[in-house]
């Protein structure tokens, strides 16, 4: 099994899963560049880097088809592998998966320009008072990378996908809502979408076992 975690976070997240499948299977989970212990990125990545350097990853450790879980922006990796090459990974698990670009409304469009109006003219200030605290708090280079992953829609990536699907969605997910998990399960054929009631963004951890038994039936182990 690999385990591909999501934005910000680290493979140290997937422990109550890496304790439990371990049992059952080899067990491969590492960070992101950018992320944890790896080293910082040189330039801004996209999601298609990402998706490299996992494929580079799995190829240097002999891994033949392993199953994959993935989440939050992990789950965007695993998405674009999957999308280009059904024979790399067998069953694959998104959950919190991002991808879906939600439509843009008016509000955002205001906020975008006047992001960029204020940045041209005063840009130590756009930086400081625009965007979340999580973009803010990223390096200038994490930030340009950001910008690149948030803003690929996945949906036609999704519809290519030819494994077998499981997602699992916390109800209570502020950040990638049960209704992004509708839209997978509608792009990807045959998937199964799995919502689990009072779980936020890591329903992995909020409920830990009830994840790992829809994990563990799903993959027959």
């Amino acid at each position: 099994m690999l385990f591909l975690h999501g934005y910000g976070a680290r493979k140290e997240c997937f422990l109550p899963q890496i304790n439990h499948f371990s049992r059952f299977c080899r067990i491969t989970a590492f960070d992101f560049t950018g992320f944890g212990d790896a080293p910082p990125l040189s330039d801004a990545w996209a999601v298609e880097d990402y998706a490299e350097e996992t494929r580079r990853l799995v190829r240097s450790l002999s891994l033949q088809r392993p199953h994959v879980v993935a989440h939050s922006f992990g789950a965007r990796v695993a998405v674009k592998i999957a999308a280009a090459d059904e024979n790399f990974f067998d069953k694959i698990v998104l959950t919190g998966a991002a991808g879906i670009v939600p439509p843009r409304t008016i509000g955002y469009r205001f906020k975008v320009g006047a992001y960029r109006l204020v940045r041209r003219f005063f840009p130590a200030y756009a930086e400081r008072h625009f965007g979340s605290a999580e973009y803010r708090a990223l390096s200038p280079v994490m930030r340009e990378s950001y910008k690149k992953i948030v803003n690929e829609d996945l949906r036609a990536a999704a519809a290519e996908i030819q494994n077998p699907v499981l997602l699992i969605f916390g109800a209570e997910d502020g950040e990638t809502p049960p209704a992004a998990g509708e839209i997978y399960r509608a792009a990807i054929q045959g998937s199964r979408l799995e919502i689990l009631p009072g779980c936020g963004h890591f329903v992995f951890l909020d409920d830990p076992l009830s994840f790992n038994a829809l994990v563990e039936e799903f993959l027959q182990l």
